[in-house]
């Protein structure tokens, strides 16, 4: 019997604090995410998880 692994990785929508933009990102990225409209911050690197700099609205699996 094979066990199912379930991923720990989840894709986010969040909102910049600066521009009020939506995008998805991923919550384990290993390089900088940027704002797609304004080029702030959204995402930085830990070695695991990223530490999202966004307001995160919903949790996408």
């Amino acid at each position: 019997m094979k066990i199912l692994e379930v991923p720990e990785s989840k894709f986010l929508r969040v909102q910049c604090k600066k521009c009020k933009n939506k995008q998805i990102i991923f919550n384990k990225a290993s390089s900088v995410v940027k704002c797609l409209k304004c080029n702030e911050v959204l995402a930085l690197p830990k070695g695991g998880k990223a530490e999202i700099k966004a307001k995160i609205l919903d949790v996408l699996s």
